[in-house]
């Protein structure tokens, strides 16, 4: 699966000049080593206006592809929906066996799965252990909204993987690091009640709503347990 390129004609929003660009719409760290670290810079996505020198970084879906940690993930800006019906990008990765493949509607998003496949992590497990530290920095904060939050820090030699939340209207980050003992109490959760997902074959969009509906279904099973056992 080769790099996929196409030319796109985007008018410069300071000058009006209209213009013809070359973009990324797939691309495959396997065959280019060197895509990765564009990607992850931003480099790959920023744009200048050829007539006014204008700079932008422009949005737009595209495919990020490694064949080595068995992972895709589709950066389809704003998408809402849980799972990616498109039939023809089915059928033409349909071959394709124990890979994960995510959809997500933000760059930031996107550069947070990447680094979850290659650190050999459960994007899953991942998204479940940090919705369940965001509620105590929430606490820490004295209530404040967390807005978002993105693995930031992994070390497996000294057992620490760490977040960096985004809280209220200012989006103040907020970097908060837990033991690892978290992440595989989240991994036990979701290996219970996710294994359907685990199943899709389609591109999956794993993110904090889904993650609160494996937690309502969890606190609801102990629940159920708790009544049972008193019962008895």
């Amino acid at each position: 699966m080769p790099d996929n390129k196409i030319i796109k004609a985007i008018v410069c929003p300071m000058c009006g000049e209209l213009c013809k660009s070359e973009i990324y719409t797939s691309i495959n760290t396997a065959i280019n080593k060197n895509m990765r670290s564009k990607v992850l810079g931003g480099e790959l996505f920023s744009w200048m206006c050829p007539s006014c020198s204008y700079k932008a970084r422009l949005n737009y879906p595209i495919l990020y592809n490694d064949m080595k940690n068995r992972f895709m993930v589709y950066l389809i800006p704003k998408i809402d929906r849980f799972q990616l019906c498109d039939k023809e990008l089915e059928e033409k990765y349909s071959n394709l066996r124990n890979i994960n493949k995510r959809i997500v509607p933000t760059f930031n998003s996107f550069k947070e799965k990447i680094f979850i496949f290659e650190s050999g992590l459960d994007d899953m497990a991942v998204e479940l252990t940090k919705l369940a530290i965001s509620q105590t920095v929430s606490k820490k904060l004295n209530g404040a909204k967390i807005v978002d939050g993105y693995l930031s820090m992994y070390d497996r030699e000294s057992n620490t993987m760490g977040f960096t939340y985004f809280a209220g209207d200012s989006r103040s980050p907020y970097v908060q690091t837990a033991r690892l003992e978290i992440y595989s109490k989240s991994k036990g959760i979701i290996d219970q009640l996710a294994f359907k997902d685990k199943k899709l074959k389609g591109f999956i969009k794993i993110d904090r709503e889904w993650a609160e509906n494996i937690l309502y279904r969890y606190k609801r099973m102990k629940h159920i347990e708790k009544l049972n056992k008193l019962r008895e």
